[in-house]
């Protein structure tokens, strides 16, 4: 959502929800509708792709996505890039390498946990929704509940997503109010550090490569999606 220049409008539209109900659930309800089409009509589509194009399609989707982070930076209205601009980037994206890191290392843990602990869980997993570029999937690992929250999404074990549930409400709550904060405080380096958070997660849908056709077919690719980014973020702008 950050790179289509709605993430900050979300925010405001769900913390300021009470104060301009008709107009937000005008704004949020097509965004809502647009991402359950999405999983619901085209998740299977996508599934199938990258299962036959793995590569192609990563490289696709990495070029939309460097292509769309011109329009995050505008969105910060930044006039001059300074140091602390850098290093508030450089800091989100060491910290997303580093949890893509964890997770090729960590144990699975498989023990059974107390409500309390499942709703302070989804507290941490909250994170990992609302902070763009943040592995829910690391935070869980470390949590010891990744194939125990795989299992219940797929059993539907309400007794273990009832209490993740609540502690994403609440952990969602917290964290939108942090970054409407950030954004008040300091917008541009706030968009600078999500930019690096942005960027960390490039490594997470990278294949890798290989010089054959289909390598030689993913740069194209890539470079084709990065122009299409690029064009929608200067009409985004315009």
């Amino acid at each position: 959502m950050c790179c289509f220049g709605l993430y900050e409008k979300i925010i405001d539209s769900i913390i300021h929800f009470f104060k301009d109900i008709k107009n937000n659930i005008k704004f949020i309800t097509p965004i809502v509708l647009g991402v359950f089409i999405g999983v619901f009509l085209f998740g299977n589509i996508l599934r199938v792709v990258f299962n036959k194009f793995n590569m192609e399609a990563s490289f696709a989707f990495i070029g939309l996505i460097l292509g769309s982070i011109n329009l995050v930076i505008k969105q910060s209205n930044i006039r001059k890039v300074s140091f602390i601009h850098i290093l508030c980037m450089l800091l989100t994206f060491s910290l997303s390498i580093y949890f893509i890191a964890l997770e090729s290392t960590l144990d699975i843990i498989s023990d059974v946990h107390s409500n309390s602990y499942l709703i302070l869980a989804g507290v941490f997993m909250s994170a990992g929704v609302v902070i763009p570029g943040i592995s829910k999937t690391v935070i869980l690992m470390l949590l010891g509940l990744y194939e125990m929250y795989l299992s219940a999404i797929s059993t539907i074990n309400l007794s273990f997503l009832i209490p993740i549930g609540i502690g994403l409400l609440i952990g969602g709550i917290i964290f939108l109010c942090i970054i409407n904060f950030l954004f008040k405080i300091a917008k541009s380096y706030t968009y600078f550090a999500i930019i690096g958070f942005i960027l960390g997660s490039i490594f997470v849908i990278y294949p890798g490569f290989s010089f054959d056709i289909h390598g030689w077919i993913s740069i194209a690719l890539l470079m084709i999606s990065f122009m299409i980014g690029l064009k929608l973020s200067n009409l985004k702008n315009n």
